[in-house]
């Protein structure tokens, strides 16, 4: 048997192994390649590098088969006759007999031995035809379409439609600019009713407001009556719509998406970390868009975190370094209010001193006030609580995006515990001097007006004006998230990065800049770090959990680095989905 085993083993065709390994054998243009059983065809000519066109289909949605552009030709073994042996090619193979019609890829199964041809005669003549009754209706207003730029329609047009139509008599009109919710507008007429839409809005977001109505060439998008399109999820709409008959009313006719420069980077509205591009335009922000994540958001996030940054360049937006003389705040530079706030929180004994940070400062910043704490002796530093409803979906209950890094970093089980100690020793007179990171404490950290009036000294770092920037004796202009770079470990114990977008504005500066910079001046030495990347090295050096990693290698999706147990409702649904075979995943 020994001397016989390596001869069987080396006879075995690549067919045999793939078998052994559950695999299935497919030809795509000529080529062999091996799939899971039960890959779809157009998943599987994708994974081959094999361009396929769609519209309808869509991995995380069930496949209706709609558009019909995704066709193939299919081939399989033919059939044999009574008595007849199949015959075998020298790889193993059986001749493959081809289909005289195109089938679509995105409904049907491979299957063992199976041949598809994504080009020739057949696929590109029926592909145009296809393309030819898309373009019947829809209007040909490419130059003012908000959508031109990243229009599938257009793209595809171009590379499998016929380059001139037949049709020559009157189009047919639908509704135009049309309002249908709050975020949401539709041009109907340029809606080729791919359905992504309405089975999002079903099978995602649970609320089946869409839908067709008429028939026909007549065929509308609608709301249901006496519905809008005011779903939290609803912009998830915009993104997905193949064409530009669904578009954002925060961002239509804005900018050119071509002008726009895309950042890949992190929500910062809640604990689940939601992966997003930041689209700018210099150092303006254009709009938010959600990255994909199949361990974080899938493809989707909700209205509410994509649209809060337009507070970013507000009125209410801090640019300039502030000294308060004679209850007036003037303007300054920052050597100066770095030294002001170092002399006086020396000032105080280590007792009377506490410092408020916020989970929703990076795991740099944290490490920093932790380092700051130690240089002055306070062991009484505290983030700030911030919780809310979850929506059962992507929005987590804790608002906080970083608790599970101010957990890991500051190696404690609640790092705000010691808020209500600080709070009450504010207002008994215990406290003296107060450093305020990031947040505005009459907001949602428990104190009043009048509790900020008892200390001696308040310094903080803040973002927007507000109560706390108001009885600040030093206020320090922070940047906004879209404006620095670090890391945050989200609800599920997934360490991701924050890049940088746009560059702070004004006077404003990276908070770890600022962090460093204070605790230089309240030790009396000189700021020794000059990189982000080698603050997290320090960090991950006294992290367990960060252990041999550096920003680099986190990637653009993270990497788990804790078990917390905590589930994201919306992938264990779509994880369900797609085991029971409804959707690819």
């Amino acid at each position: 048997m020994s001397d016989t085993s390596p001869a069987t083993a080396e006879l075995k065709l690549p067919k045999d192994i793939a078998a052994e390994k559950g695999m299935v054998n497919v030809q795509i243009d000529g080529i062999w390649h091996q799939f899971p059983k039960g890959t779809r065809m157009i998943e599987a000519c994708r994974k081959a590098k094999v361009d396929v066109p769609y519209y309808c289909y869509h991995p995380k949605l069930t496949v209706p088969g709609n558009c019909r552009m995704c066709l193939i030709q299919m081939g399989m073994p033919p059939r044999l006759a009574p008595g007849q042996d199949p015959t075998y090619d020298e790889n193993g193979y059986q001749t493959i007999g081809w289909m005289p019609r195109p089938a679509i890829s995105c409904a049907n199964s491979i299957a063992e031995n199976m041949g598809i041809r994504t080009t020739g005669e057949l696929v590109e003549k029926c592909r145009e035809g296809v393309m030819e009754f898309l373009l019947i209706n829809h209007p040909l207003d490419c130059p003012i379409c908000d959508q031109a730029g990243e229009c599938r329609l257009q793209e595809q047009s171009v590379g499998f439609g016929r380059g001139v139509s037949r049709f020559v008599d009157m189009k047919v009109k639908k509704p135009k600019n049309v309002d249908i919710g709050p975020r949401i507008r539709l041009d109907d007429e340029r809606c080729i009713m791919c359905s992504r839409c309405i089975r999002f809005m079903d099978e995602v977001a649970g609320d089946p407001v869409l839908g067709f109505t008429q028939r026909g060439t007549h065929t509308t998008l609608t709301v249901h009556p006496g519905r809008l399109l005011d779903n939290n999820y609803s912009l998830n709409t915009a993104d997905i719509c193949p064409v530009g008959a669904l578009t954002s009313n925060d961002f239509r006719f804005q900018m050119r998406v071509w002008f726009l420069k895309e950042t890949p980077s992190i929500d910062v509205n809640c604990g689940t970390g939601t992966n997003i591009v930041i689209h700018t335009r210099g150092d303006t922000i254009h709009r938010i868009t959600p990255r994909q994540n199949d361990e974080v958001n899938s493809n989707w996030m909700p209205d509410s975190h994509r649209l809060n940054f337009h507070y970013i360049d507000g009125d209410s937006r801090l640019t300039d370094v502030l000294i308060k003389e004679d209850a007036t705040h003037r303007p300054a530079a920052w050597p100066e209010a770095i030294a002001k706030t170092a002399e006086a929180l020396s000032q105080f004994d280590p007792s009377k001193i506490a410092i408020i940070a916020s989970a929703r400062m990076t795991n740099e910043e944290l490490f920093l006030v932790r380092a700051l704490a130690g240089e002055l002796k306070t062991d009484q530093f505290a983030t700030v609580p911030r919780e809310g409803e979850n929506d059962g979906l992507l929005i987590a209950a804790d608002r906080n995006p970083n608790t599970t890094g101010a957990k890991l970093v500051w190696n404690s089980s609640d790092p705000s515990a010691s808020l209500s100690a600080i709070r009450e020793g504010v207002r008994n007179g215990s406290i003296k001097a107060l450093l305020v990171l990031g947040e505005d404490l009459t907001a949602e950290a428990g104190f009043t007006t009048e509790d900020l009036a008892k200390p001696e000294f308040i310094a903080s770092v803040q973002l927007l004006a507000g109560a706390t920037a108001e009885a600040s004796d030093v206020v320090l202009p922070g940047a906004a998230f879209t404006e620095k770079r670090g890391s945050m470990v989200n609800l599920t114990g997934r360490l991701q990065r924050l890049n940088r977008a746009v560059e702070p504005q004004g006077q404003c500066r990276d908070d770890w800049e600022i962090l460093r910079d204070l605790a230089a001046a309240v030790s009396g030495n000189k700021p020794d770090i000059f990189l982000i990347e080698d603050l997290f090295k320090k960090v991950a050096a006294s992290t367990p959990a960060f252990e041999g990693l550096t920003l680099s290698k986190i990637g653009h999706l993270g990497t788990v680095v804790t078990e917390t147990g905590y589930q994201i409702p919306l992938l264990t649904n779509e994880r369900a989905r797609a085991a029971a075979g409804i959707i690819n995943g």
